[in-house]
């Protein structure tokens, strides 16, 4: 028996030991790995700023989950913290130019513009932009657009023929499953249901797409026809006839300049740069450049906090990259009870989500304005149905002409499995009732009309709410409220005119307005949530939080399906009504 106890305790003592030796060796590694992911970079002159968009940008820097294996210790740039960094590579004489990279991501419209503009302001120091690529989509060469030559691969590509949503109906799969997905929804041009309960597009969703598609069709058209000299009435020509079929034709219509290899297209950076043979052309990237392009902040003691709220609305916590409703009213609520912040700022960028986690924040917001906050709202990509009710309760709302916002409205969906378990398994569900309403609302029974009728009148209370925080918000009439609701979608330029927003600008304009409203002529600034690293959340990884490593292997093997997938998988979280845009733009 001693022997076993000895055994044992040697066992145990040697697991120790290699788990110790296993968590030095890791921190070891780790260590390393972090010294490579904030580098020292040491600018040289005759340097250019390499800008590529090789994944989707966050608003702000780091608030996005990270692929499990990417193993990429770079910090992710934010919208704001590129507009940063190129306007302090405006100003520093080592910088010569830009290299627009643009084979990879596109921003969403709104984040585009911004990006854009930030672009242009650069170009006004008298420095150049030089773009390529394999291949332009329309959003990639938007930004294009802008440089001061344009280039594309011989072999390669332009796709440039309008924008048209392309929105996955499943009725028809779900009755062939036998699934009964039990809708209720409030709104008339409340669409995010119709792809369960129709078999195409609704009049009236026709109706709302085509007339915001048009507001922002036709702001892109008049951009890239200001940018390149030419008629935005010839630009939607070559659009509506696919004109731009090969490299040669969009050369030929003035789109392109030249088509170029990539290493002519640097050849052209190098003379312009006055490099002889012999030298080096030297390049930094956009995120090792943002290590050293960070501005000092005021030392104030008042200060302004920028909440970024971006992603779906959720119950819970939430994870990096969405809006968990007791996060983010934590979030809120400390800062209304620190006596140094005098106004927040929210940056939305939301399609909307739970209505309960935005009740919760719209609650904070209210705290925080009795406690003699300013609080001003400003609008990304998109800040619509959850993502509105939160901005309605601000004191002022801002947003970009091509911000996608509004579908003030509410919806709840039910799926019933009984059907499909019964006949495709053969799984027959039976139960012993204490009341009529014991088993509503299960997967495993379809509603009775009782039951639909009880959630049908709860989507309408909720509704009704809806409609009343905006009315408060907005100092509207709840009858006026009713007319521009419904569901329905506007732009931001729309959404200005109809009363919806207070007016069209960025960021920088919504924190100016914060300072105004709090009577602040000095101030520093503060961003929310804070976000760890790329590093920093790939070693959390390993506590156990592993939905990124299933999200990335769905990513791989779907591809450009992914985002069907995710809204679909997205559905086991909903919890209570929902306020949720009902598609995603992409261009």
């Amino acid at each position: 028996m001693s022997n076993f106890f000895k055994f044992t305790f040697a066992s145990c003592l040697g697991v120790l030991l290699s788990t110790v030796v296993l968590f030095l060796i890791g921190a070891a590694a780790i260590g390393r790995m972090v010294q490579a992911s904030n580098p020292v970079v040491k600018l040289r002159p005759n340097t250019i700023l390499h800008l590529q968009l090789e994944r989707p940008i966050p608003e702000k820097t780091n608030n996005k989950a990270v692929d499990n294996f990417a193993l990429d210790t770079e910090d992710i740039v934010g919208l704001q913290d590129m507009v940063r960094t190129l306007a302090y590579a405006k100003t520093d004489d080592n910088v010569k130019g830009i290299f627009l990279d643009l084979t990879g991501a596109t921003p969403g419209n709104a984040s585009a513009s911004v990006l854009r503009r930030a672009l242009i302001d650069f170009k006004e120091s008298g420095k150049f932009i030089v773009a390529w690529s394999e291949y332009y989509t329309q959003g990639t060469y938007y930004l294009a657009s802008i440089a001061d030559k344009i280039y594309l691969l011989p072999t390669g590509g332009m796709d440039f023929r309008g924008y048209s949503p392309q929105i996955p109906f499943l009725r028809d799969m779900l009755e062939r499953l036998g699934i009964n997905m039990q809708v209720y929804y409030a709104g008339q041009f409340k669409s995010a249901t119709e792809p369960f309960r129709l078999y195409k597009m609704s009049e009236q969703n026709r109706l709302q797409v085509r007339e915001y598609l048009e507001g922002l069709y036709g702001q892109f058209l008049q951009d890239i026809a200001e940018a390149r000299d030419l008629d935005p009435y010839e630009v939607r020509r070559l659009a509506d006839e696919f004109l731009l079929r090969t490299p040669a034709d969009a050369v030929r219509y003035g789109m392109v300049d030249a088509e170029a290899y990539y290493d002519e297209a640097l050849q052209d950076i190098r003379d312009r740069i006055g490099l002889e043979e012999k030298d080096k052309l030297r390049r930094v990237d956009l995120e090792k450049y943002y290590s050293v392009a960070h501005t000092s902040q005021p030392t104030d003691k008042d200060r302004i906090a920028v909440v970024y709220a971006e992603g779906d609305i959720v119950m819970g916590k939430g994870e990096v990259g969405n809006i968990g409703g007791d996060r983010y009213a934590k979030i809120i609520r400390r800062l209304r009870q620190d006596k140094k912040v005098k106004a927040i700022v929210l940056r939305i960028n939301s399609p909307g989500g739970s209505g309960m986690a935005s009740e919760m924040n719209w609650r904070e917001i209210e705290l925080a304005k009795e406690a003699g906050i300013t609080v001003v709202a400003s609008m990304g990509d998109v800040a619509a149905s959850g993502g509105y009710y939160i901005a309605a309760n601000a004191d002022a709302i801002y947003a970009e002409p091509n911000t996608i916002t509004g579908s003030i409205g509410v919806f709840g969906l039910i799926p019933s499995i009984h059907e499909m378990l019964k006949d495709k398994v053969g799984i027959e569900f039976d139960s012993v009732k204490t009341g009529p309403y014991a088993t509503a609302y299960t997967p495993f029974f379809d509603a009775t009309p009782a039951e639909g009728k009880v959630m049908q009148s709860l989507v309408e209370n909720f509704y009704d709410i809806f409609l009343d925080r905006v009315a408060e918000g907005r100092q509207m009439s709840r009858d006026e409220v009713h007319k521009v609701a419904q569901g329905r979608v506007w732009t931001g330029a729309r959404a200005s005119q109809i009363g919806l927003v207070d007016d069209l600008g960025s960021l920088d304009d919504a924190i100016a307005a914060a300072a105004e409203k709090a009577e602040l002529d000095s101030y520093r600034i503060r961003e929310y949530p804070l976000t760890k690293n790329p590093l920093q959340q790939y070693v959390d990884k390993f506590t156990g939080m592993d939905e990124q490593t299933k999200a990335h292997l769905f990513r791989s093997e779907l591809g450009d399906l992914y985002p069907y997938y995710q809204q679909i998988s997205a559905m086991k979280d909903w919890k209570g009504v929902q306020a949720r845009l009902p598609f995603t733009l992409e261009y």
